[in-house]
């Protein structure tokens, strides 16, 4: 079949079941847009190239399948890079199409040039500068191969303009073969064994979840194999949902941010079980003291992951799923009744401190949103202090799926992540919760919501400061704010009616539970404002 590269560009697509992508046209890039037009895949039309990955980020986090983001040459794709490095980050599955300039103009300064190849080295799995049109199938079947497989991570497509155009005899190959790339899924019969040993003699075990486990779709086998063994659970951030929150076995959120329970039973376990974490500098503060004093145990798909920020004791190299479905064969009942009543004293009631008339506390604001919200509801946190509001006061429910920049923290990423997650599954409810600090750095998105007709809800804790930042001054810096404070910022409610999106802002009980009402039972777009004292702590 004879078709230009741009045209069998759009054809991987269909191929691999890409139904929807995200993106940002331009000259470099007009030969595949023209080329989409001839099949079904939706293009949504983002505002800026960034959060059409932060968008296709949301969307690949709930399928669990690589997601398309497309952007042109120059600035366009050096827009992108934020959100590969994001992605990045926290392991998600992209494919990064991007225009260039002609192949004889590369290297000469040209109009809307840029290496992002080179660039985005440090955040790709890998990348392709495709020299040769005939090459367009085998690179597109690779990089959705590569993107999936293993860590899952970004893979970057740079296509010249003059490639786009080039005709070529189109064929899809079936399989994909990669020398020196072969991920390893199953765990070593032995080191189970190993682990099993460990975890049947441990009078405290304790396990921890990170974002692998939604990577390779274990959380079933997590839960499973806790509740045989009677094992506590706690998560890194990227963990959370992956167990749900009132279970009688969950502690909760490790590390800085962390709760009380979580960090009390990583301090006193004596085998600490960490699937697909790799352990950052947030989640365990001292890890050469818990070294000393604790038997681990890592699961990891990535062995690079495994012993770089803490040392183990039993490594095993392999899939989540696969290697927990291989433990459970292995498991018998047990219980450590003890150890368990000991964390559950640690959680004691739940109690929220009064704030300002006309203000809200946010903290129970989203332990009551959490309440009314339906259980299958995903919940897009941003950065700053909203995420860690989130991370410790939301409760997920069974089915319920936690969303947010872990590992770049990057400012911005709800609202289009969210917009990403309901186009993945449009018969749940998304939420988006952030600050006025990171809605402003992307809310040019609700015109995309708008006119793609992607109804999302969206929290917005207003405090007219960088909230985070304006703590570490106050505690590190003996108060000495600086460029900390949000004067200009719009009238929240005012921008969502310009969009054409209803909107509220809750300073008091009656306003509160409208708006949470409107949020967990409403099928519309919907903002709300929720007012915070300036000085209220992150923890």
């Amino acid at each position: 079949m004879k078709l230009t590269a741009a045209q069998a560009m759009a054809k991987c697509l269909t191929a691999e079941g890409i139904s929807t992508v995200f993106g940002y046209p331009g000259a470099a890039i007009c030969p595949f847009y023209d080329a989409l037009l001839e099949t079904d895949i939706r293009h949504i039309l983002v505002r800026h190239e960034a959060n059409a990955g932060h968008e296709a980020s949301g969307y690949a986090r709930i399928t669990g399948k690589p997601a398309v983001c497309i952007a042109t040459s120059g600035p366009g794709a050096v827009n992108l890079l934020t959100a590969i490095a994001t992605a990045h980050a926290d392991s998600v599955p992209l494919i990064c199409i991007t225009g260039q300039v002609n192949r004889e103009q590369i290297g000469s300064d040209a109009f809307q040039e840029a290496d992002i190849t080179g660039s985005a080295e440090p955040f790709v799995k890998h990348s392709y500068l495709v020299g040769n049109a005939a090459d367009i199938p085998r690179i597109f079947k690779e990089a959705f191969y590569i993107a999936g497989t293993g860590r899952p991570g970004p893979v970057l497509i740079d296509v010249p303009m003059d490639v786009q155009r080039e005709e070529i005899d189109f064929s899809y190959p079936e399989t994909v073969d990669i020398r020196g790339y072969k991920p390893t899924l199953k765990g070593n019969p032995m080191q189970l064994k190993r682990v099993y040993k460990a975890l049947s003699e441990s009078e405290k075990p304790l396990i921890c979840l990170g974002g692998g486990v939604f990577a390779s779709g274990a959380a079933e086998e997590v839960r499973k194999l806790a509740r045989l063994m009677q094992i506590p659970v706690i998560t890194t951030m990227m963990g959370i949902s992956a167990f749900p929150s009132a279970d009688e076995l969950f502690f909760g959120m490790i590390g800085t941010h962390g709760v009380k329970s979580a960090n009390i039973a990583a301090q006193e376990c004596d085998t600490l079980f960490l699937i697909g974490a790799r352990v950052g500098d947030r989640a365990v503060k001292t890890p050469l003291a818990l070294e000393k004093t604790t038997q681990i145990i890592h699961i990891d798909i990535d062995p690079a992951e495994i012993g770089k920020n803490i040392g183990v004791d039993l490594p095993l190299v392999g899939d989540a799923k696969t290697v927990l479905s291989q433990l459970l064969e292995l498991a018998k009942p047990a219980k450590h009744d003890e150890w368990i009543a000991r964390l559950s004293a640690l959680r004691g009631e739940k109690t929220f401190a009064e704030v300002p008339v006309g203000t809200v506390n946010p903290k129970r604001f989203i332990n009551e949103l959490s309440a009314a919200m339906p259980a299958e509801s995903i919940i897009c946190a941003d950065v700053g202090q909203n995420q860690i509001w989130t991370c410790t006061d939301y409760v997920f429910a069974d089915k319920g799926r936690f969303i947010t920049s872990g590992g770049m923290g990057t400012m911005g990423y709800s609202l289009p992540a969210a917009i990403g997650a309901k186009l993945a599954a449009p018969e749940r409810n998304v939420c988006a919760i952030c600050g006025d600090g990171s809605l402003q750095m992307s809310m040019m998105e609700l015109a995309t919501a708008v006119q793609h007709g992607v109804p999302v809800k969206l929290v917005v804790m207003t405090n007219t400061r960088l909230g985070m930042v304006r703590e570490l001054q106050t505690n590190g810096y003996g108060d000495r704010q600086t460029a900390v404070f949000l004067d200009g910022s719009p009238d929240f409610i005012k921008l969502a009616e310009a969009y054409g999106i209803p909107a509220l802002r809750v300073t008091d009980e009656n306003t509160k539970r409208e708006a949470i009402d409107r949020l967990a039972n409403g099928t519309d777009s919907l903002l709300v404002e929720v007012v915070v004292d300036k000085s209220f702590p992150t923890l």
